[in-house]
Order: C-alpha cells, then sequence, then structure tokens
C-alpha cells in the first residue's frame, strides 16, 4: 500500500500544475491580444507619419514651431555638407555668414573644419537647408538693406595710426 504522504503530495502538485496551466493561458491570450493591438498601432504610426510627409512638402499643415523642433533635434553639423550647401546656393562665404550672421571667416573655419557653430547658428543654418537660390537671394538682399553703412571717411581719418619716428642706432631722429 502507497505511503499517504506520498499521494497527498502527488495529488496537491497535480492540482496546482492544474491552477498554474489555467493561470497561464490568461496571460497567453492577453499577451497575444496586446501584440496584436502593438503591431496595429505601429501600422498606424507609420500611415500617420506619410501623411505628415506628404502634408509638409506641399507646405500645409506644417506649424513653424514643428518644423524647428524637428530641426534641432536631428540636426548636426558636417563641414563638407555645409560647402556643398553654400556652394548650391551659389553664396560666397561672406555672404553665407550674412545670412547666419557671422564673419566670413567663420564660415571658412566651419567648413575646414577647425570649428563648428553654436546652437543658435546651427538652427539658422538649418533653417537655411530648406532655402532655394532665389530666397536666398531675398534674404540677403533684406539683410544688406537693414545693416548700417560702413565707416564714412571722416572717422576713417581719425582711426588710423601715426608712425613713431624713427631713430639711428645711436637715437638719433631721422628726418623723412
Amino acid at each position: 500500500m502507497p505511503n499517504i504522504g506520498a499521494v497527498l503530495r502527488e495529488e496537491i502538485a497535480r492540482l496546482s500544475r492544474r491552477e498554474n496551466r489555467s493561470e497561464i493561458d490568461k496571460t497567453r491570450k492577453a499577451t497575444t491580444q496586446h501584440r496584436r493591438e502593438i503591431a496595429q498601432l505601429k501600422r498606424q504610426v507609420v500611415a500617420l507619419e506619410r501623411q505628415l510627409k506628404l502634408l509638409v512638402r506641399k507646405g500645409i499643415g506644417a506649424t513653424p514651431s514643428a518644423t524647428e523642433a524637428t530641426a534641432k533635434s536631428k540636426s548636426r553639423f558636417v563641414a563638407k555638407g555645409l560647402r556643398s550647401h553654400r556652394s548650391r546656393l551659389g553664396l560666397s562665404a561672406g555672404d553665407f555668414g550674412k545670412l547666419v550672421g557671422v564673419t566670413a571667416n567663420s564660415v571658412y573655419g566651419w567648413e575646414s573644419g577647425k570649428t563648428t557653430p553654436r546652437k543658435e547658428q546651427l538652427a539658422k543654418i538649418a533653417a537655411l537647408r530648406t532655402v532655394g537660390k532665389r530666397e536666398a537671394e531675398k534674404r540677403l538682399d533684406t539683410v544688406r538693406t537693414t545693416k548700417t553703412p560702413a565707416r564714412t571717411p571722416k572717422t576713417r581719418a581719425r582711426t588710423t595710426k601715426r608712425t613713431p619716428a624713427r631713430t639711428t642706432k645711436t637715437g638719433a631722429r631721422r628726418k623723412r
């Protein structure tokens, strides 16, 4: 005759497996349902992104703040890309610098890879990426007209340096 303890243990194990199986089945069903819903949501997101890209290309429904936010989050600087973009626009380094608000030497430094632009300048460069030749020329014209004119001849005369009188080895002054 089998031991009553062994029989009791086997019965408890059988009942616990049965109970676990029913709980695991519920969890499996819920997991497959969640996976279906996630797959459906992913398909929906892809379709909505396609629609958004189409609308942005057409210029409908895109707010400037939304495009700036995406430009800020995805902007990276490549010196070679800046050089090619500037040449595509047909601008000199000085003109491109005026659009961005920097000097021509800064633009040359960026293009050579010696320096990198600051965040504000990166945002301006990213904004210029969407601009064509005609629009760049228009913006350049407005920048040129809003800038103050160069120094007048009167102020140039005041700022010139005077050269000191030359002396000989003995300390006597030479006549000119």
